[in-house]
């Protein structure tokens, strides 16, 4: 059944409550313009005020069309309510928002599904290991990161146990889990995938910071902070290889709808899953419509897909 977008009434949500809220409502704009070119009734909603949420119970619409980021819009909250209310909406459902969302939950999916990504603990306390013990298990190079927060936020790489202590701490500041990792270097890349039983994973986008050593908050949304190159700079071969990775990434994690998974390729070849994302930026500047635009999707059809897939 062809869907007629003139026919389907939207509840937009952004803003929200996380440390990602002004990027959601970047978000937010970018996605009402293009869904209402697409000829979508649109109305928007901030889950920070109750009153909206009160008003998306009570109004008749078709679908929630989610562009929250982070704590209590990508973590499977918002999910779980609109389930209740039985609306359906954009992206994976609850457990994979709320797996996805915690990299160190992830990260046992992916093994558990032979996904290769870089060796991690997992403290729940600054104090719970010393820096000395996890340089000894992770080596000297080590990148620390909330658990789960979005965005890059908190992400540091650092090297000895100084550094890293001071890390660990700051990041407890933010969050009740972080997880420390092992450095790898080599190309910073993301892949979005597309679809709910047949997913395809659009082109391969290769990201290369202008402001910092990695793709950081910064790099992520300051106009110039990376240049994103799409396709990616690969072999056909290679270029495979990697959309693979990010569609077992996305089936690991049960994912529906959409994902973005950022992959580190090695230098002898290696994808290295860093995590998923479950609700991709819809940002000028974000990856998912880069990728879909490369892929003959510009903005508004790929709004429209999002939704096709959410009410499939």
């Amino acid at each position: 059944m062809e869907l007629i977008p003139q026919n389907i009434k939207v509840a937009l949500l952004a803003g929200g409550t996380s440390g990602e809220r002004e990027i959601s409502l970047q978000s937010g704009k970018g996605a009402g313009e293009a869904l209402r070119a697409a000829g979508f009734s649109v109305t928007e909603f901030d889950p920070a005020n109750s009153e909206d949420l009160v008003e998306l119970i009570r109004g008749s619409f078709d679908v929630a069309f989610l562009c929250l980021h982070g704590k209590h819009g990508e973590d499977g909250t918002m999910q779980g309510f609109l389930e209740t209310i039985n609306l359906p909406y954009t992206g994976p459902g609850v457990w994979s928002s709320a797996t996805a969302i915690d990299k160190a939950k992830a990260k046992v999916h992916y093994i558990e599904d032979g996904i290769t990504t870089p060796q991690s603990v997992t403290l729940r306390s600054a104090n719970e290991m010393s820096a000395e013990e996890i340089i000894q298990k992770l080596g000297n190079h080590v990148v620390v990161k909330p658990a789960t927060e979005g965005s890059a936020l908190g992400v540091s790489i650092v090297e000895g146990a100084e550094e890293l202590q001071k890390a660990i701490d700051a990041d407890f500041e933010m969050d009740k889990k972080v997880v420390v990792e092992t450095y790898v270097s080599g190309t910073e890349l993301t892949v979005a995938v597309l679809g709910n039983a047949n997913p395809k994973a659009l082109p391969v986008i290769e990201i290369v910071p202008q402001l910092g050593e990695f793709y950081d908050f910064e790099s992520k949304y300051a106009a110039g902070g990376s240049d994103h190159i799409c396709p990616a700079r690969l072999s056909e071969e290679l270029t495979q290889k990697v959309q693979q990775t990010a569609l077992a990434a996305h089936k690991a994690l049960n994912c529906r709808g959409v994902s973005r998974t950022d992959i580190i390729l090695g230098e002898d070849g290696t994808c290295w899953v860093l995590e998923t994302n479950t609700i991709p930026g819809m940002t000028a500047t974000s990856l998912l419509p880069d990728a879909a635009r490369v892929a003959g999707m510009d903005f508004p059809q790929l709004c429209t897909k999002l939704i096709e897939l959410a009410l499939e």
